[in-house]
């Protein structure tokens, strides 16, 4: 006479490791199948302002974005240049913020 197989059990712990590695192969496959990002690329150069006489970081930020509220690309352009104060010089070099 034949015995009839006992039923495959898992236990809580089986279980979670189970649960453990589906997890891993649906982030592994979501990792390899998506697009890659541009973040990465390089953008190239930043685009750099000679400061001429007269000119202001309004002026600057107004030629460079017109489209864009001044005060923020101020903001940026200080935050890209370490600039303590709203001060700039004739001849200095500012690296203007991109996109």
């Amino acid at each position: 006479m034949r015995r009839p197989r006992p039923r495959l059990r898992l236990t809580r712990r089986g279980r979670l490791v189970l649960v453990v590695l589906f997890l891993l192969v649906v982030g592994g496959l979501a990792a390899v199948l998506s697009p890659a990002s541009r973040a990465a690329d390089p953008a190239g150069p930043p685009a750099i302002a000679v400061v001429q006489p007269g000119d202001t970081l309004w002026s600057v930020a107004a030629r460079h974005r017109p489209s864009n509220s001044p005060f923020e690309v101020i903001a940026e352009i200080r935050r890209l240049n370490h600039l303590d104060s709203f001060t700039i010089f004739a001849g200095q070099k500012l690296i203007l913020p991109g996109g």
